[in-house]
């Protein structure tokens, strides 16, 4: 690797929408000595989710899928962009697009991403929070997320294709891209309190704009399974894919013990 001088062990391009501001304040909690992260925005257009149409269930779900093809149409001008810093890595701070389609279109859009970045490894939020499952062994999981019924089964959809069984899957619902950053702590505490059981062996929150960092590991104690936020999934596996096996106390027991 190059000579860079405060970047001398990886540095880490980084895809995320617009209207996200969970990623950069997890990607704050995590800096390793030589590691820097590189934010590339891709421009959303800002949507009601819920709103935008005077009904609810399938017209929600067409206005939902209406903004990721949008956001797909986006996302090459940001990688092409940060491209230009000469990351060692790309990751991708987005989720709902890595899990829809299930295991074939999760494929399909990692090698979409490929085909512009060339060589360059890659990191995907399906991906990761795979590798992070296997990991901890789980078989049995729950999964919060804050999509609206269309991501919820779309999420439910990947796990089950990779053979977990899928216990439960709580969906926010939120209304808006913006709005998942604004989902307050005893919301998350009362999703997960709906999707745990004796039976779940992880837990997994989905959605990149939705930060849990200072919650989970905190759970991870108090339920005794492994919690697994999709932002901490993918900066570990970021981290390790650039050889960086640096531990963080305090930051769940991924990054603690893998």
């Amino acid at each position: 690797m190059e000579n860079y001088q405060v970047a001398n062990r990886a540095r880490i391009g980084v895809i995320i929408p617009s209207t996200n501001t969970g990623v950069e304040y997890d990607l704050q909690k995590i800096i390793p000595d030589g590691v820097t992260w590189h934010p590339s925005r891709f421009w959303i257009e800002l949507s009601d989710w819920q709103n935008e149409v005077e009904s609810t269930g399938d017209h929600v779900n067409l206005v939902f899928e209406d903004f990721l093809e949008k956001m797909r149409k986006e996302i090459p001008g940001a990688v092409r962009n940060v491209m230009s810093a000469k990351i060692t890595h790309l990751m991708l701070g987005m989720s709902a697009e890595t899990f829809w389609g299930g295991i074939q279109g999760n494929i399909d859009f990692e090698d979409r991403i490929q085909k512009q970045i060339g060589d360059l490894p890659l990191t995907t939020g399906a991906g990761a929070t795979k590798d992070a499952l296997e990991k901890f062994g789980a078989k049995k999981i729950s999964v919060i997320t804050p999509y609206p019924p269309v991501g919820d089964g779309q999420v439910e959809n990947f796990y089950r294709e990779l053979g977990y069984e899928v216990k439960a899957v709580k969906g926010l619902c939120c209304p808006s891209a913006t709005a998942i950053a604004e989902v307050q702590i005893k919301e998350v505490l009362d999703a997960v309190k709906e999707v745990d059981g004796d039976d779940v062996d992880a837990i997994i929150q989905a959605g990149t704009n939705l930060s849990t960092i200072d919650i989970f590991p905190t759970l991870e104690h108090i339920l005794e399974k492994p919690m697994i936020p999709i932002n901490v999934a993918t900066i570990w596996h970021a981290l390790r894919a650039c050889g960086v096996k640096d531990t963080f106390t305090g930051k769940g027991r991924l990054l603690e013990e893998f």
